[in-house]
């Protein structure tokens, strides 16, 4: 029960993290704390399951996928703040090519 509250509050965080701030760099911020509510969530359910080794090699395979994902996410936002000067969302749309 301890461990849906905590789910329910990161994904209360990582949404808020995404949906108040302009800034790339917090929006990905709020992404990383959405995988990790999602991480919590399916152990939490593997062990209310009993299927512990299912839910450490989904875990396994998603933090797998997330860096990879982060990585490219981290690397667009560096080439888009060498070209804007800017981490600001907004400046997106002025983004021609």
């Amino acid at each position: 029960m301890l461990s849906a509250i905590f789910v329910v509050l990161l994904l209360a965080i990582g949404v808020y993290c995404i949906l108040a701030t302009y800034n790339l760099i917090r929006v990905l911020i709020g992404i990383e704390i959405l995988i990790k509510a999602v991480t919590l969530l399916i152990i939490a359910a593997g062990r209310q399951s009993g299927n512990m080794a299912l839910a450490q090699a989904m875990v396994v395979s998603i933090i797998v996928i997330e860096v990879v994902i982060m990585t490219i996410a981290v690397g667009v936002v560096l080439g888009i703040h060498h070209h804007s000067n800017s981490l600001d969302s907004r400046n997106i749309r002025k983004l021609k090519g």
